[in-house]
């Protein structure tokens, strides 16, 4: 499961389950509030009526006076109890003359909001509200009200829906807040995961910045971690190739020297001088393209960048190959293509150069080398072709790895094999890649692309 589903998991789990208890108490209390709105109205009531009947004589009757009222039976019944409780007055003529228990009391959260006061009760479904008649300090009965509690439930049903639809529009919210939250949360994470697989593939990446502490020490750590790794690896790596790379030339500098000790014909003697010079100039080649080499895989973003037009790039690296490919006769065709790019315009010449020297080490006298460049998708694609044998498959995966060489035609001889290397460090430095492949009909294909400005 992917992090960002487990915290929006967690997140859904833990709201929904605050929140539906929430909502069960919220609910509940819907009926409380509407009774006990209800029980107020009613108590008013009750103690209004209460004055109004309250005898000034000794001799009147009080609860005759609650008759001149017109009935309400489907929403309010009015009654009038003595003080023993026996009722002399119902509005609806149904508990006349019975014995009603005062002081009353059982209102508890049926009724109001756990209310038990003495002047409220729910007796069969409805609730009823007193108020004492006076005369002076003496009590002569009770004027009450009462209300069948079946007269909120459309009211606390619509109440509850509407609760129900607010709290339903609410929780869409939550949920999309949480996955909003949950993508901002592990969006540093996958930013860093990138970082850490370009750095793997050996392209050069900066830790992604974060506002999260912890994500940014981390992206710091690895970053170090890297630096520290890549400096051990360099130098072992270095160190072999160029102990391999110097073995076979200075085994043959030594032998020609030791050859030349002894009395040897003139001819013999410049010829094991020639091999000398010849063996020393490669030394020398192979540790200059090796220091280049190490110089950009060390470097971890371009230098000086300028706008580069693609057009005088290319025509720039065919210049530098003119001479040999007419000494070869090669044909060397360009098809610039009308755009510009942003990069160190040295570095991208000498990828090209490398491109084109490879191309005609390969192709055949006679033969044709292309050099073209294609802009599509925010890219510059820059396309070399030849006509030479191609690329053997079991060559194909390591043709950009160091000192590793195919023998040129005719010569059998190998180069340094450090051209495509330097080619792909100067491609990655640039936000590219470059590779190689052969063509259907005939001849081998290197692409290098980069990013368009």
């Amino acid at each position: 499961m992917r992090i960002r589903t487990a915290i929006f998991v967690v997140y859904v789990a833990a709201s929904a389950i605050g929140f539906t208890v929430m909502m069960g108490l919220v609910l509940r209390d819907v009926r409380l509030r509407y009774v006990e709105s209800m029980r107020r109205v009613m108590g008013d009531t009750a103690v209004y009526l209460a004055a109004l009947v309250a005898p000034a004589m000794p001799e009147e009757d009080w609860a005759r006076q609650l008759a001149t009222m017109p009935p309400s039976a489907d929403r309010l019944r009015v009654f009038a109890c003595d003080r023993a409780g026996r009722v002399l007055f119902d509005s609806t003529g149904r508990d006349q003359g019975q014995n009603y228990q005062w002081t009353q009391r059982g209102g508890g959260p049926a009724a109001s909001e756990n209310y038990t006061v003495s002047n409220v009760a729910e007796v069969g479904n409805e609730l009823r509200v007193a108020a004492r008649v006076r005369r002076g300090d003496e009590l002569l009965g009770w004027v009450g009200v009462g209300r069948p509690l079946s007269s909120v439930v459309e009211g606390v049903r619509a109440a509850r829906w509407r609760l129900v639809w607010s709290a339903g529009a609410i929780a869409l919210v939550m949920i999309v807040a949480g996955w909003w939250i949950a993508t901002r949360l592990t969006r540093s994470l996958e930013r860093l995961t990138a970082y850490v697989r370009t750095a793997r593939d050996g392209r050069p990446a900066a830790p992604p910045p974060s506002r999260a502490t912890e994500i940014a020490e981390l992206g710091q750590a690895f970053e170090e971690m890297r630096d520290t790794l890549e400096g051990r690896q360099h130098v072992e790596r270095y160190t072999q190739a160029l102990a391999h790379e110097v073995k076979a030339p200075l085994a043959a500098i030594r032998g020609a020297a030791e050859l030349m000790d002894e009395a040897m014909p003139e001819e013999q003697r410049k010829k094991f001088l020639g091999n000398i010079r010849s063996e020393a100039a490669r030394i020398q080649q192979s540790v200059e393209r090796l220091l280049e080499l190490s110089s950009l895989e060390a470097r971890k973003a371009l230098g000086q960048t300028e706008p580069i037009n693609v057009a005088d790039l290319m025509n720039e690296a065919a210049g530098v190959l003119g001479p040999a490919c007419a000494a070869s006769r090669v044909t060397l065709t360009v098809h610039a293509a009308g755009a510009t790019l942003r990069g160190e315009r040295v570095l991208l010449r000498e990828a090209l150069v490398n491109l084109l020297q490879n191309a005609l080490d390969f192709s055949p006298s006679g033969g044709a080398v292309s050099l073209s460049a294609t802009h599509a998708h925010g890219q510059i694609v820059f396309t070399v072709e030849d006509g030479g044998p191609g690329v053997p498959d079991y060559a194909l995966p390591r043709v950009f790895d160091r000192f590793y060489s195919l023998p040129r035609p005719g010569s059998e001889k190998k180069s340094t094999g450090l051209g495509l290397a330097l080619v792909g460090e100067i491609a990655h430095l640039h936000g590219g890649d470059a590779a190689l492949a052969n063509r259907p009909e005939g001849g081998a294909r290197a692409t290098l692309w980069v990013p368009a400005s």
